[in-house]
C-alpha cells in the first residue's frame, strides 16, 4: 500500500508545477527573465506606487531585500522609480508598460490553466478547490489578497 503523500507537500507540489508552466508560457511570449518573486511586486504596484519601505513591509521582507528585487525588475524594464511629489526624500516605485503587458499574458494564462483544468477534472472539483483554497489562504496570517501571485 502506497502511503498517502502530506497535504502541505502536495500543495507545494501543485503550486511549484503551476509556477514551472507559468514561466515557460511568460518565457515563449518574451518574458524569459520573470525573477521568482515579481509576481508579488506586480500586484503590490499595479494599482498603487509604494516607496521601497512600504513594499518591504508588504511583502514581509527588510529594506535591503526587497531593494535586491526591485534593482533586479528596474534593470529589466518592469519597474521604474520616481520622485515623490510629496517628499523629494522618497522615490516612488511604478510598473512600467512592459511590467503591464506581462500582467495580461499571464492573467490569460492562469484563467486558460484553470479552464484547461475544469476540462480534465470537471468544473465543480475546480469550484471546490477554489473554495478550500480560499479558505487555506483566508485563515493564514498572511492571506492578504495584495500578495496573490501572478
Amino acid at each position: 500500500m502506497q502511503e498517502k503523500i502530506d497535504l502541505g507537500v502536495m500543495l507545494n507540489l501543485a503550486f511549484g508545477s503551476f509556477k514551472e508552466q507559468l514561466h515557460q508560457h511568460l518565457a515563449r511570449q518574451g518574458y524569459a527573465d520573470v525573477g521568482s518573486s515579481f509576481g508579488y511586486v506586480f500586484r503590490l504596484l499595479e494599482n498603487n506606487p509604494h516607496n521601497l519601505k512600504q513594499l518591504a513591509e508588504s511583502l514581509g521582507m527588510t529594506p535591503q531585500g526587497a531593494l535586491k528585487i526591485i534593482n533586479d525588475m528596474v534593470l529589466k524594464a518592469y519597474v521604474q522609480r520616481e520622485d515623490d511629489s510629496s517628499d523629494a526624500r522618497v522615490r516612488l516605485l511604478h510598473l512600467t508598460p512592459r511590467a503591464l503587458a506581462l500582467m495580461k499574458v499571464a492573467r490569460a494564462f492562469h484563467q486558460e490553466f484553470e479552464d484547461k483544468l475544469s476540462e480534465r477534472v470537471g468544473a465543480s472539483k475546480v469550484k471546490a478547490m477554489r473554495a478550500v483554497l480560499e479558505q487555506i489562504t483566508a485563515d493564514a496570517e498572511y492571506g492578504s489578497p495584495k500578495l496573490r501571485p501572478l
